[in-house]
């Protein structure tokens, strides 16, 4: 479907970039032509995923420690990548999420989730924001979001207010900086397993039903499938949408994400919330 070489020339930082869907996210740019830079908090794992990713691809990708919860980690992370070049792309990937109830989480329980996905992802779009502006200079920026972030889903309260944010600042911003040729946009995956997070959402006797039914298209997503998007939107030949909120989950969401999905957990025993808590 893409040419080679959509997005040569391109520098694009993916934050979360050594796991999961940043992984995968990141891998397709490299395919596509792209120089990628990817960021976390464990330096281990990204070096092990920069040194997997340029075998696979040949591409050059760069690893950085940062934990975007820190404002002046983030502004030391963003120097560090001007002195080589700007960016043309940030995919705010980072996240944090568990299955709590709301009403037992402590104050640092919240705030280990708010930091992370909407302090984390304005930091990292403010920095590149004053660049480009700043520069007289365009650029884009990906968030990941989720449907939870417009219905609500129980459990999980933090990360969907924390997401809901990054869709009013996406949409904000696209206004705010549309004149200056900044592009934003913000994409809310459905079910994409992914090793770890997966288990954490999801623990055995959480559904009463498997999860496939909940969504129309009865089954999970590719991983392919979301690059594939993040790609097209992280190219030029997107050029004209911004402050778009993109849904990529098979239909799930109209058949009541939260709902179903959640209800065997509405019973939960003591036990088992607490045997959920100490995994």
């Amino acid at each position: 479907m893409f040419k080679a070489d959509l997005l040569k020339a391109k520098r694009i930082l993916v934050t979360g970039g050594g796991t999961g869907l940043g992984k995968s996210i990141a891998k397709r740019y490299l395919e596509l032509g792209a120089e990628v830079v990817i960021c976390g908090r464990r330096v281990e794992v990204l070096e092990a995923c920069a040194r997997e990713l340029a075998g696979i691809t040949g591409g050059p990708v760069q690893a950085i420690a940062c934990d975007v919860r820190d404002s002046e980690q983030v502004e030391a992370m963003m120097e560090r990548i001007w002195q080589r070049a700007p960016l043309d792309v940030l995919v705010n990937n980072a996240a944090a999420n568990f299955i709590a109830r709301t009403d037992k989480l402590s104050a640092r329980a919240i705030d280990a989730v708010l930091n992370i996905v909407l302090h984390g992802s304005f930091y990292c779009t403010v920095a590149c924001g004053r660049r480009w502006i700043d520069a007289r200079r365009g650029g884009t920026v990906l968030s990941v979001a989720t449907t939870p972030s417009f219905t609500g889903m129980a459990f999980t309260a933090p990360s969907a207010a924390a997401k809901a944010g990054i869709v009013a600042m996406t949409r904000s911003l696209a206004v705010e900086w549309g004149p200056k040729g900044i592009r934003l946009n913000a994409v809310a995956p459905g079910l994409f397993p992914t090793e770890g997070a997966w288990e954490r959402l999801y623990p055995p006797g959480s559904q009463v039903e498997p999860q496939e039914q909940n969504v129309p298209l009865r089954r999970v997503g590719e991983h392919s499938e979301l690059a594939n998007l993040f790609a097209y939107l992280a190219s030029d030949e997107s050029g004209y949408i911004t402050g778009d909120l993109i849904v990529i989950d098979g239909g799930r969401w109209m058949q009541g994400v939260g709902g179903p999905s959640m209800r065997a957990m509405q019973d939960w025993t003591e036990e088992q919330w607490e045997a959920v808590r100490k995994r």
